[in-house]
């Protein structure tokens, strides 16, 4: 490998933490822009794809043989907020602290981006011919997808035999994940001056009693043997103009994780009938299908055999409930067999004082290495 690959990739991490990628609004241009060059200069073809001003995706190919499928890897380049809480250290700073490199998307997840990065450059600088790889770096994935969804639509995927999700997995690789979907629901009431409230229809009213149909929401589907059961949150509710005037509207918002085989548009439609007559709208946003690839799946196999080494002990199947591009993804690539594989941290993701650890960035280098070595 170059003189020291490990080395390269946390400090390209710090280099991509330091770069605020908030979403909203994003603003991923200059990170993909930073990235493009870099691969252009080693031999990578290079496109990008903005679906907004300033929100730009960019896919890398190095193809040495037309006739073989590539190995993708994929990350987003977008974070979420910073939230309410004060941090410790300069949430943009890159900061090491002993074996903790801090910051905004240190796990989720621009350490997985800049290992596969780097593992993917000394993958080309050691063989001229070296097996065909993909590189797809998306804005918003954490708002829904969009950035993934634009180069599906666009038809700017191309080909890949298999993918790489590198999302926090603490190099663990896991074989598929929840799906998603995003309402928003609504009830509706009649307003009234807040001293008559009898002339009026209260819709928070209508809501709670909403509210408590779903706490007690029980999923018809069988418990899933590694993503376990689906579930659902209520995350946000808005009603009112003031105190004083009885609401005629009230609004809120409901995120369920899904598993293999469930219906998301039927689920939603159940919900529906289920939630009347005080439900008056139900819609969703955000509409993503789970992702799972068998086990006994021969990359699947192959993959748990080159990280035992690796990870001490042989891989056992696992999932997890977050989604990932790879809703996006899977389809454009002919439902072609995908690991998530990241050296983030799972529960550091969106939390305050985020950090992934730098050992684990030197070892996805390495992980990601023998992935591409193993292609040819």
């Amino acid at each position: 490998m170059m003189s020291n690959p490990q080395q390269h990739a946390i400090e390209l991490t710090q280099r991509l933490v330091r770069m605020n990628t908030v979403n909203p609004p994003g603003n991923e241009h200059a990170s993909a822009l930073f990235l493009g060059d870099m691969l252009r200069a080693a031999g990578f073809e290079v496109a990008y794809y903005a679906f907004e001003p300033g929100r730009t995706s960019l896919v890398a190919r190095y193809a040495s043989d037309p006739t073989q499928a590539a190995l993708c890897f994929t990350g987003h380049l977008d974070t979420v907020s910073l939230g309410g809480t004060g941090w410790e250290r300069d949430a943009h700073g890159g900061d090491i602290v002993d074996d903790r490199l801090y910051g905004r998307g240190s796990s989720d997840m621009k350490a997985g981006i800049s290992a596969f990065v780097v593992a993917a450059l000394e993958h080309v600088r050691r063989a001229p011919r070296a097996a065909n790889v993909a590189l797809v770096l998306t804005a918003s994935e954490e708002t829904g997808c969009q950035g993934a969804h634009y180069l599906a639509k666009a038809g700017a995927l191309g080909t890949a035999g298999a993918i790489v999700v590198a999302e926090p997995t603490a190099n663990y690789p896991m074989v598929g994940h929840k799906g998603v979907m995003w309402l928003n629901a609504r009830t509706r009431g009649v307003a009234a001056h807040g001293s008559m409230p009898e002339v009026g229809v209260n819709a928070i009213y209508r809501a709670r009693r909403v509210l408590e149909k779903l706490e007690c929401y029980a999923f018809a589907h069988p418990m899933h043997a590694h993503l376990g059961t689906p579930t659902l949150n209520v995350g946000t509710i808005t009603s009112g103009s003031n105190i004083n005037t009885v609401p005629d509207s009230a609004e809120f918002g409901i995120d369920i994780r899904t598993l293999p085989g469930m219906n998301n548009a039927a689920l939603r439609d159940q919900l529906r009938e289920h939630l009347a007559p005080e439900l008056t709208d139900l819609d969703d946003f955000v509409n993503l299908e789970p992702i799972w690839t068998e086990p006994d799946a021969p990359w699947i196999q192959r993959v748990f055999e080159l990280l035992t080494p690796l990870l001490g002990s042989r891989p056992q199947p696992r999932g997890v409930s977050y989604f990932t591009d790879a809703c996006a993804l899977k389809s454009a690539y002919l439902d072609a067999p995908t690991v998530i594989l990241g050296p983030g941290e799972p529960q550091q993701a969106h939390q305050t004082n985020e950090y992934c650890h730098v050992s684990r960035i030197a070892q996805a280098v390495e992980i990601y290495d023998a992935l591409l070595r193993d292609w040819n």
